[in-house]
C-alpha cells in the first residue's frame, strides 16, 4: 500500500513537471515563446504577394514549395510599430488546428528553450475594455522572462 502511494506521488510530480519546448523569438526588445509543436518551418524573409482588401496586419501570401501560405505581421496584429526587415527577419510557418497554415513575420529567431510547467506562470486576464490578450503565460528561463504567445488568439481574425 505504501509503495502505491509513492508511485502515485511520482506520477503526480511527473505531470506537474511536464516540459514544453518553445522557440524564442524577438519582436523589438521583447522576447516571446512559441510552442514548438505548432511550428512547421522557419524560412528567411522572401517576397510576399499583396492581397487586396484584407486587414492591414495580413501582409499577403508566399509560395512555399507549391503551397500558398498567408503571412501576417505579428507586430501590426499586436499594435506594435511596423516591421523593419533585416537579415535576421524570418517567417515562421505555423500549423494551427483551427486556422490552418499561416506564416508570421518575426524580427529574429533566437533559440529553443525547454520550460517545465513549474517555470511557467499563467497570466491572469479579465476581459475588460475589449482588449485582446495575446499572451497565455510567462516563462522564466536563465533569469529572463519570455512571454508565451497564445497562437489561437494571434491567428484569430479581429
Amino acid at each position: 500500500m505504501e509503495q502505491l502511494k509513492v508511485a502515485e506521488m511520482n506520477e503526480i510530480n511527473e505531470v506537474m513537471n511536464e516540459t514544453i519546448q518553445y522557440i524564442v523569438i524577438k519582436l523589438g526588445d521583447e522576447q516571446y515563446g512559441i510552442d514548438i509543436k505548432y511550428i512547421d518551418n522557419i524560412v528567411r524573409m522572401q517576397h510576399i504577394t499583396r492581397v487586396p482588401k484584407v486587414a492591414n496586419y495580413l501582409k499577403g501570401v508566399i509560395n512555399l514549395r507549391g503551397e500558398v501560405i498567408p503571412v501576417m505581421s505579428i507586430r501590426l496584429k499586436m499594435d506594435l510599430p511596423a516591421d523593419e526587415i533585416t537579415k535576421s527577419t524570418r517567417i515562421i510557418i505555423l500549423k494551427l488546428e483551427q486556422h490552418g497554415t499561416i506564416g508570421i513575420i518575426v524580427d529574429e529567431v533566437k533559440e529553443v528553450v525547454t520550460l517545465s510547467t513549474a517555470e511557467i506562470e499563467k497570466v491572469a486576464y479579465d476581459g475588460q475594455e475589449g482588449k485582446i490578450n495575446f499572451i497565455n503565460g510567462i516563462g522564466k528561463h536563465n533569469d529572463e522572462l519570455i512571454s508565451l504567445l497564445d497562437l489561437n488568439v494571434v491567428a484569430m481574425e479581429k
